[in-house]
């Protein structure tokens, strides 16, 4: 019986090596970035529509059937997978699809809080960024800007001529706390 108390702590620590492994007890580790397949571009990742006229299909391929038509150049549209030519979307109300590569573009744009639109809310735009700063716009829920960067929670957005600050929980189309110039 001496032998017990070893082979348990072996086998203890065998299957609590075993359930690191499989993740079913979290410990920190840098994930490395999901990259598309053909791209290499990560995964997901904020994109907008490059034409006024996007047909969203139900499969990656001309042959598959349109069941949305997006009219909106520079609407933002999450890529969340790929296949050959083809990216599979997300817009802000969650419908996805397929688009062809070439109606999408780099250029990074928002919908000003689309979880209220229809309210009787305004999103305030921002001379500098601060919560206290003037304001040099407020838009309405649903409206698309363009987006130049973010930093530490605020995002430089240009709409209808006008730039400024917005505070960047209150768009859609960054990432929480993405930061880029």
């Amino acid at each position: 019986m001496p032998l017990a108390a070893p082979i348990r702590r072996s086998l203890l620590s065998l299957i609590g090596a075993a359930m690191l492994v499989s993740g079913a007890i979290p410990f920190p580790v840098a994930r490395a970035v999901e990259t598309g397949p053909v791209s290499q571009l990560p995964l997901p990742r904020y994109v907008s529509l490059k034409a006024s006229r996007v047909n969203l299909r139900i499969g990656p391929g001309r042959d598959y059937p349109v069941s949305w038509l997006y009219l909106k150049v520079g609407l933002p549209v999450e890529v969340i997978q790929e296949y050959d030519l083809w990216r599979r979307i997300r817009d802000s109300e969650g419908t996805e699809g397929w688009v062809y590569y070439s109606l999408l573009s780099g250029h990074r744009t928002s919908i000003a809080a689309p979880w209220l639109k229809g309210k009787a809310t305004l999103i305030d735009i921002h001379m500098s960024p601060a919560t206290d700063a003037p304001l040099v716009a407020r838009i309405e829920p649903g409206v698309v800007s363009s987006v130049s960067e973010c930093t530490a929670g605020w995002c430089s957005v240009e709409v209808a001529e006008r730039s400024g600050y917005v505070r960047q929980q209150e768009i859609w189309g960054v990432y929480p706390d993405e930061t880029f110039e």
